[in-house]
């Protein structure tokens, strides 16, 4: 027999007859993790002025180009060579051209051309050529000879500028008295939401930041804004195929493969004394990087698991920790030595919630902070560009 009795069909979608069911949990879909902040840390002391400035120094060069086209008598016997930057040299220094065998001894120097003796110490003599690479091995002194000139490099002063991160929250006191499902104090649950949408934005800026091209530190029209990792990187920065650096693999000439990352890490090795420790990517270079261990993924018949991660990777220039952030450019790769990288509030400016002045019937508040980054000796990092993603 049909029920005839009160149901709750017969309310009505839009009668106030029975009690809303609502689960007391509101649900975010929306990104708003951190992963390259939570890997730097907290710095070591903030900044105290809206221009942030650090100091970087370097050891006497022991590298250096030649820069000549044609050598008399040839390029095996030649004993006049024009190299880029003759002050890295000095008389008695052993020089090797490129990765030959030969040694030479400096005998003279005329502002950027060397003397050299060629051979030296019976070693077989290389073919000269432009660009090629010398290293200066040492130097030889004589015994009870005086004293050679002081040499020193000058210190350089780096700079970055703090960039202000602000929301404001705004609550009537009627939302804020009356009870919302999920929520249990309206201005509370506000300042949480925003104070996440300017964590997101500061690692965003941190990785992609740009300063503004002039009047960098801000006026009442220009708004002050940091440079990024990505914009502060200026030695080694690598494109597949370009500049001598390899060819990816796989499908695409530019697909991140283990050959891109070691040429990286090897061509950073050498012109920093610290080892690349983190590696950060996008979604896609992370998908590349899990696939290298493809070829040796091996299962019993009773996983029931598959696994595809690769979390830590390890080589001869470093063991790097793989960083996955959303918001890193699609085709690139970061390496950077996570010892050297600070974001660092202005004294007393790190996020915080500040009361504004009441002028109705509302709640306002400002989340305000303000932040730079530290990105000390850029050529002890590098990116790779131009990755299919």
């Amino acid at each position: 027999m049909p029920f005839t009795g009160k149901a709750t069909y017969d309310a009505g979608a839009t009668l106030p007859e029975l009690a809303e069911d609502v689960s007391d949990i509101v649900s975010i879909v929306s990104p708003y993790e951190t992963p390259l902040l939570d890997h730097l840390g907290d710095p070591r002391a903030p900044a105290l002025s809206t221009v942030h400035e650090w100091i970087e120094d370097a050891l006497l060069p022991n590298t250096d180009l030649i820069n000549q086209t044609t050598f008399t008598p040839s390029a095996t016997t030649a004993t006049s060579i024009t190299v880029d930057n003759g002050a890295y040299f000095q008389v008695g220094d052993l020089v090797r051209p490129d990765e030959s065998s030969e040694v030479m001894l400096v005998t003279a120097i005329a502002t950027n051309t060397l003397t050299v003796v060629r051979a030296y110490g019976g070693t077989t003599a290389q073919a000269l050529a432009d660009n090629m690479k010398l290293t200066i091995l040492g130097n030889a002194a004589l015994e009870g000879a005086a004293a050679p000139a002081a040499r020193f490099t000058t210190r350089a002063r780096r700079s970055n500028y703090t960039q202000i991160f602000t929301a404001t929250v705004e609550v009537s006191g009627s939302m804020q008295a009356a009870r919302a499902a999920g929520v249990a104090d309206e201005a509370d649950y506000q300042k949480a939401e925003r104070m996440r949408e300017l964590l997101r934005d500061l690692e965003n800026t941190v990785l992609n930041g740009v300063a503004p091209a002039a009047t960098q530190q801000g006026s009442s029209s220009v708004r002050r804004s940091m440079n990024g990792i990505i914009n502060s990187i200026d030695t080694n920065i690598f494109t597949p195929g370009a500049g001598g650096f390899p060819l990816g693999g796989g499908t695409g000439e530019d697909e991140l493969t283990e050959t891109l990352i070691n040429a990286a890490m090897r061509r950073i090795w050498d012109n920093a004394s610290g080892p690349v420790d983190t590696i950060v990517v996008g979604g896609a270079q992370k998908r590349r990087i899990n696939e290298f261990l493809s070829a040796q993924r091996g299962y019993a018949p009773s996983d029931t698991t598959l696994r595809s991660l690769v979390s830590v990777y390890e080589s001869d220039f470093g063991v790097c920790r793989i960083i996955t952030s959303r918001w890193m450019p699609a085709g690139v790769a970061l390496f950077l030595d996570s010892s050297r990288i600070d974001v660092l509030p202005l004294a007393g400016r790190s996020f915080q919630a500040r009361p504004l002045a009441t002028t109705g019937d509302a709640i306002s508040l400002q989340i305000l902070g303000e932040y730079t980054l530290e990105f000390r000796n850029e050529a002890a990092h590098g990116l790779i560009r131009g990755l299919a993603a």
